[in-house]
């Protein structure tokens, strides 16, 4: 099981580390908070079910989910020379690897299921963005009218809060950050390796040379 699924394996680990980190951390500080305001502190369990922990981990889920479609897109088309993460220019050069094995089953039945398949990955990403987006903007919304109520202020409405350069201004932030990260990821890898990395070109390849 490790030597098949090592990857997802750790990757999902260190996402539960981090995300309990979070939680801890963002408890003591939403407490800190309250305490401030001379409100009643709240254990780790009531915690996660607030706006404050809910928006902080969908905010960066939605900024995640869209740079990944986005790229998934992107890459489709659009070329780098030079980049490992880019398309050949020269189509001779594709050769897509089919090791024998059953096909997928919406290949097998084709017609509408296969064109759904054939993008099945973006359209994944999107519906996790989508959801994440929504549930960012519930916990945002949340957030914002908790924060209100403790300050004697009157809460804003959920429709006014989602046009809010407040709530813009937490998406935005994560946004470009996300496509900074692409960005030089796609640059890096036209003059940097990292041998056995199926992320970079071949220690030995000229800088021209792009993907494998």
């Amino acid at each position: 099981m490790w030597h098949r699924n090592g990857l997802s394996l750790v990757l999902l680990a260190l996402m539960a580390v981090f995300l309990v980190a979070q939680a801890l951390t963002g408890w003591q500080v939403h407490n800190e908070e309250l305490s401030q305001h001379g409100a009643h502190t709240l254990g780790l369990l009531p915690y996660l079910a607030t706006g404050h922990f809910s928006s902080a981990t969908f905010e960066n889920w939605e900024s995640e989910f869209l740079q990944m479609g986005m790229y998934v897109l992107l890459t489709v088309r659009l070329r780098q020379r030079g980049s490992a993460e880019s398309r050949p220019f020269d189509p001779s050069q594709e050769k897509p690897r089919v090791e024998k094995g059953r096909t997928p089953w919406p290949v097998r039945r084709g017609g509408v299921w296969k064109r759904l398949y054939e993008h099945s990955l973006a359209i994944a990403f999107f519906a996790l963005f989508v959801m994440s987006f929504a549930l960012h903007a519930l916990g945002s919304w949340r957030a914002k009218c908790d924060e209100d109520r403790l300050q004697g202020m009157l809460p804003p409405s959920f429709l006014d809060h989602l046009f809010s350069s407040d709530f813009w201004f937490e998406s935005m932030q994560n946004w470009q950050s996300e496509f900074l990260a692409v960005l030089a990821l796609v640059v890096l890898t036209i003059f940097l390796r990292q041998k056995d990395s199926p992320q970079s070109k071949p220690v030995e390849a000229p800088h021209s040379q792009t993907g494998d």
